[in-house]
C-alpha cells in the first residue's frame, strides 16, 4: 500500500475534507483504493460517520458496490453503526438494498440486528426485501424478533 493509499484511508477516518481533496486532485483513482481488509475510503468514511467526505466520495464517484473482506458494503456498515444521515446519503445515491455479505446478510439485517428503526424504514422504503435469508436461514424480522425489539418486527411486518 502506498503512503498516498495510507493518507486518504486516515483523512477518510478523521474527516479531514481538505487532505482527501488533495489526495484525490493528485490521483482520481485513489477514491476505489482498498485496504489490507477491503476497506475503502467510503467504507471508512461511513464507519467513521463523516458525511462531508462521504458526500465528496459520491460526487467524485465512489463505487458504492465493493464490500470489505466480509463482503460489507457502506451501507451495510452504516446500518450496522446508525448514522442516519449517512444512510440517507448512500441511498440517494442508488446503493443497493438488498446486496448480501459473505454471510448472505443484507443491510436490512443488520438494521433489525441493532435496532436501527429509522435506517430500517428508510430501506424498507427503498425496496428493501424482507424475505432474504442469511446463511443461517434467518431473515431481517427473525434477527429482529430474536432481539425482542418488537417495534422493529411491527415495521417489518408492515412491508409483508
Amino acid at each position: 500500500m502506498s503512503l498516498e493509499q495510507t493518507g486518504i484511508f486516515e483523512a477518510c477516518r478523521q474527516g479531514n475534507v481538505e487532505l482527501v481533496e488533495k489526495l484525490y486532485a493528485a490521483n482520481p483513482e485513489i477514491i476505489n483504493a482498498e485496504d489490507h481488509k477491503g476497506f475503502t475510503p467510503l467504507i471508512l468514511a461511513v464507519y467513521n460517520n463523516q458525511p462531508q467526505i462521504v458526500d465528496f466520495l459520491l460526487k467524485k464517484g465512489a463505487k458504492l458496490e465493493p464490500g470489505d473482506m466480509a463482503g460489507n458494503t457502506a451501507l451495510m456498515g452504516v446500518c450496522f453503526k446508525g448514522y442516519k444521515e449517512v444512510a440517507e446519503q448512500l441511498l440517494e445515491a442508488g446503493a443497493d438494498v438488498n446486496q448480501r455479505n459473505s454471510n448472505g446478510a443484507t443491510a436490512l439485517t443488520f438494521a433489525a440486528t441493532f435496532g436501527h428503526q429509522e435506517i430500517a424504514e428508510m430501506l424498507l422504503k427503498n425496496g428493501a426485501d424482507i424475505n432474504i435469508p442469511d446463511a443461517r436461514g434467518k431473515t431481517p424480522l427473525d434477527h429482529a424478533r430474536i432481539q425482542e425489539n418488537w417495534n422493529m418486527v411491527d415495521l417489518i411486518e408492515q412491508y409483508q
